[in-house]
């Protein structure tokens, strides 16, 4: 399996914020922009995997700006890290300026796939390569938030938790 580099996931959706989409202070339903953000990491993680996808986790999601009725809405998602058979797929959402034009980050989103087989079992992913620094860091720190996770879980001593440790030491 040949390896690959996060641009080659790379998935970017735009839309506009329709009133049906929004709450009662007309800013788009936090329920909307999950929907949105899973759609392009699933597309992300197939990219990568060129495999049927699934969701296994949204691990972390920051609704840091309210998404306004209008709004034009750019969502990028791309592969920040994979396991055996998981891809962590990290997602910036971003919005524009209805008068400058100039894109402001409003959210981010950190969700987990696995790849499967056509009967629903996992299989294994091509390993990926970073190339900037910002990709490097999310690599970095996806085997911190896995390990913290498998802690959580009681699936992983916390003594095994190497790169865990590595923060506190």
């Amino acid at each position: 399996m040949q390896a690959k580099t996060p641009s080659d996931s790379i998935t970017i959706l735009t839309d506009m914020v329709l009133p049906g989409e929004t709450n009662p202070l007309n800013n788009l339903f936090g329920g909307e922009l999950l929907a949105r953000m899973d759609r392009a990491a699933s597309i992300a993680a197939r990219r990568h995997s060129r495999r049927i996808c699934v969701t296994a986790s949204v691990n972390n999601v920051a609704f840091n700006k309210s998404i306004p009725l209008g709004s034009v809405v750019t969502i990028e998602a791309k592969v920040s890290r994979t396991f055996r058979t998981s891809l962590e797929i990290f997602i910036d959402v971003w919005i524009e300026d209805r008068e400058s034009g100039e894109k402001i980050k409003a959210n981010e989103a950190i969700y987990t796939f696995v790849a499967v087989d056509e009967t629903g079992r996992p299989v294994e992913v091509p390993v990926i390569i970073p190339e900037t620094e910002l990709e490097k860091s999310r690599y970095d720190a996806a085997l911190r938030r896995k390990q913290l996770s498998l802690v959580l879980a009681g699936k992983l001593a916390p003594s095994e938790a190497t790169e865990l440790k590595a923060l506190f030491i």
